[in-house]
């Protein structure tokens, strides 16, 4: 039995400088039913000091956890373990809310809700997405989120919790990069419908220190996650979805990750040589779909080199 409507969980780590924020825009939402789960994944900063001291003020319903240092993944996890409320929101450390995030977020019929979010680098805005609809179905999403037809977040979601429960989701924790967007995906297609609001709740802070740290190759790390959850939408009879994964999201999952390297000026020879040892030209070339992105892809797979120096020359271009 549910004890609250929602559950804001909020996995944090060495975010002395951003969370007193975070937790004051999630204090001052005006929606009334929820709880904050705060878990501490072993700061070694002042940050669980903050956070104690921040709850000792409010009479919110509450609970901090602090854990040994065990990654974002086993956080959220053991928030998702504590939560009492009838549906689940994520909430990173450093990023804040709007007053009205809960209540565009909770909708009882729904197994899903989804709000718009920004992303804020320093005075530079994000432009969010309009949806023409107020209601989709949930299979129908993931399609749009498999193209690449729409940008997405799993915090833009709420999640209805007793889906979460009785399918034992959790987010992985042998993977570093990717395993917000698998647990999204995973829980979407095991519910119904998502209830979509245009409204901007969300703002997404991104800090030079979080670009550093989620620059590394092990961004190519998200194609076998994607290939794993082809096989969890196979074992549930959703062909469609794993043709979807291997002919649009692998291959643009791949060029987009290669384009970012380029772009963060990586070495050419360790790119390519990572791509090689991951057999990504071999998934790159089952591309299906625009003939635009199409034509860019034989282009690499033609002359990579050649397809590097146009685009160090012509980025903002091709």
């Amino acid at each position: 039995m549910s004890n609250v409507k929602m559950s804001v969980i909020v996995p944090v780590f060495n975010e002395q400088d951003y969370i007193s924020a975070t937790l004051d825009s999630i204090f001052n939402q005006n929606f009334e039913d929820y709880e904050i789960i705060v878990v501490d994944d072993g700061s070694t900063d002042d940050t669980l000091k903050i956070i104690e001291e921040k709850f000792a003020d409010s009479d919110i319903a509450h609970k901090i956890i602090h854990q040994k240092n065990s990654g974002v993944s086993a956080a959220r996890n053991k928030g998702i373990n504590e939560a009492n409320g009838e549906y689940i929101v994520f909430v990173d450390g450093d990023d804040y809310l709007l007053t009205n995030h809960l209540s565009e977020l909770y909708n009882s019929d729904y197994d899903f809700s989804l709000i718009q979010m920004i992303k804020k680098d320093n005075e530079k805005l994000s432009n969010p997405h309009v949806y023409d609809v107020d209601e989709i179905k949930a299979k129908d999403f993931i399609k749009l989120e498999l193209g690449m037809e729409v940008p997405f977040n799993f915090v833009q979601l709420s999640y209805k919790t007793d889906i979460i429960r009785k399918n034992n989701l959790r987010f992985r924790e042998d993977i570093s990069y990717g395993e917000d967007s698998d647990f999204a995906l995973r829980a979407l297609i095991l519910g119904d419908s998502i209830k979509i609001s245009n409204e901007i709740t969300y703002y997404y802070i991104q800090h030079q220190e979080s670009l550093i740290n989620t620059s590394k190759l092990k961004r190519f790390d998200f194609i076998p996650v994607l290939e794993d959850l082809a096989e969890f939408f196979r074992e549930l009879s959703h062909p469609d979805l794993v043709q979807l994964i291997y002919n649009s999201r692998i291959p643009r999952a791949i060029f987009g990750n290669m384009n970012y390297f380029f772009y963060n000026d990586y070495d050419y020879d360790e790119v390519i040589e990572k791509m090689r040892e991951l057999d990504l030209f071999n998934k790159l070339a089952n591309f299906k779909g625009d003939k635009k992105f199409e034509l860019k892809i034989k282009l690499f797979l033609f002359n990579p080199k050649l397809y590097y120096i146009l685009w160090k020359k012509f980025k903002n271009s091709i």
